[in-house]
């Protein structure tokens, strides 16, 4: 998946600045502060409610976490926390660094803030909804303030999960309980923090700019003044604007990969992917509700032709929910390979003619080749595909107020974490309305989805996952396309940094090479 497919990158544009569209610009290589391209826009600045990658990213450079993921390592070390204790399985002690300042005059970072920004988690925002990103923080049972600086985590039960894709990640975001307060509403679209960037600028559809934070107080200062990130939605325009040395980094796509490594004084990036991209089926709606017409769809796709008509090739498929490397990858799932008799027998044994469905993807070219793949193929058993293509915005805004009820057939891309949980959870019958778009409901899924939180030995959580996607297979609700490949351009001149997975991008950590 990449990051312009990224989960769930809608526009908070009616509460912004005024939306212009992208423009090239010429500049000259100052090598002082680079300018790079994102295929999503900010979505939501809300820790716990953001939209994916993009805001996660930035969030993470602006605002500080008990511990901070090392450069370009998912091990970490104390940022906000000058110390952190073990107490017991269920027990830390934390003590902060004092005089550590929010922006925007909100005052010094105290046990308070913390508590305040980990309760969200626990009790819902003001009016006591669950936060979109909760189940990271699943394992908190309490924060108990100790002191100024000092305070407790009090977990449920042990996690194998909490500090990889909670305190570490953007869920872990301290915020400033004055400033969450002042602002209500508008923490979607205003940032405050106290970590080494600070959010200059953010001009919908076009650039945010981040700067160094001069009252950062920890060690990870900023080694530019500003990056600056241009909204480019096609990986094919962005590419051409690094040609003409409009930008310094971008992502590309697999069928530019020779021209890339043609050019000059440019470093090409290639990290595997571990995230999900799949076709979505909504098992509640009419005649997909019947199973036999979902698996007859699932013979009837050939995933093999999408792989290389879409993706050129370039990366492999994907047959399950989690990527080979992870913890549960499922390394025996069955593979299927496109069998137009089966699905034929299938739709017979259904008694159902003349289907016709609507399939919904993300408007940029590799989605719509992927759905028209899938229109030809499903066309050849009598099922007729009607392609309805979005823009970001509005197909991100389907994971809100049970906007996605009438979808059908849909692309869905995902990004993954390091944790098999981060996935499993969007699965979950509490996501239906809201990010389970095939609307599957699987009381026994979710019993071992908690399973999987409360257990730390590797082996029985593996166990646990793997039959977790057996029931997603069975549920014939899911056809995997693949787990995306990740591929990059930078100038020579600059050291960008990311986590393994390539997609969260570390800008605190860019520096010159």
């Amino acid at each position: 998946m990449r990051m312009k497919l990224d989960r769930r990158t809608f526009l908070a544009g009616s509460s912004a600045l005024a939306i212009l569209p992208y423009i090239g610009f010429a500049r000259a290589a100052d090598r002082t502060n680079p300018i790079i391209a994102l295929d999503a826009d900010i979505g939501n600045l809300d820790p716990g409610n953001r939209v994916g990658t993009t805001e996660g990213n930035i969030i993470r450079s602006v605002c500080q976490t008990l511990v901070r993921f090392e450069p370009g390592k998912t091990s970490w070390t104390n940022d906000a926390a000058k110390e952190i204790k073990q107490i017991s399985d269920t027990e830390f002690d934390f003590e902060l660094n004092p005089g550590q300042m929010f922006t925007g005059g909100f005052g010094e970072m105290t046990a308070d803030d913390v508590k305040y920004s980990f309760d969200r988690y626990i009790n819902g925002d003001k009016s006591g909804k669950k936060l979109a990103y909760a189940d990271d923080m699943e394992a908190l049972k309490s924060v108990e303030v100790t002191g100024k600086y000092t305070g407790k985590l009090i977990l449920k039960h042990p996690s194998a999960a909490l500090w990889l894709i909670g305190i570490c990640d953007a869920s872990g975001a301290i915020l400033s309980k004055k400033a969450v307060e002042q602002l209500g509403d508008k923490i979607a679209t205003t940032l405050i923090g106290s970590g080494p960037m600070v959010l200059k600028e953010w001009r919908p559809k076009e650039q945010f700019v981040l700067a160094a934070n001069p009252d950062y107080k920890g060690p990870y200062k900023a080694h530019f003044e500003e990056i600056t990130g241009k909204i480019i939605p096609e990986h094919k325009t962005s590419f051409l604007s690094y040609q003409a040395k409009e930008l310094d980094f971008t992502a590309f796509d697999a069928d530019q990969l020779d021209t890339a490594k043609g050019l000059p004084d440019t470093k090409v990036i290639d990290i595997p992917g571990i995230d999900y991209t799949w076709i979505g089926i909504n098992v509640e709606k009419g005649d997909l509700a019947d199973i036999k017409v979902r698996q007859a769809i699932r013979w009837a796709i050939d995933v093999d032709a999408i792989i290389q008509g879409a993706y050129s090739g370039a990366t492999s498929r994907a047959k399950t929910l989690l990527a080979p490397g992870l913890l549960g990858n499922w390394a025996d799932a069955p593979l299927y390979t496109r069998d137009v008799a089966k699905a034929q027998a299938l739709l017979a044994e259904t008694g159902k003619t003349g289907l016709t469905f609507t399939f919904t993807c993300l408007n940029d070219a590799t989605s719509l080749a992927v759905a028209q793949i899938a229109q030809a193929n499903l066309a050849e058993v009598g099922i007729t595909l009607t392609i309805n293509a979005m823009d970001s915005g509005a197909y991100w805004a389907l994971g809100a107020d049970d906007a996605s009820k009438d979808l059908e057939l849909t692309l869905i891309p995902y990004t993954s974490k390091f944790d098999p949980s981060f996935q499993t959870q969007w699965f979950l019958a509490s996501q239906i309305g809201l990010w389970n778009w095939q609307r599957w409901n699987s009381p026994e899924f979710d019993k071992l989805h908690q399973e999987g939180l409360e257990t730390l030995d590797k082996a029985k959580r593996e166990a646990i996952y793997i039959n977790m996607q057996k029931l997603l297979d069975e549920s014939a609700s899911c056809i995997w396309i693949t787990h995306g490949r990740n591929f990059f351009v930078d100038a020579a001149w600059l050291k960008p940094m990311f986590l393994p997975n390539g997609k969260d991008w570390q800008f605190e950590f860019f520096d010159k090479a």
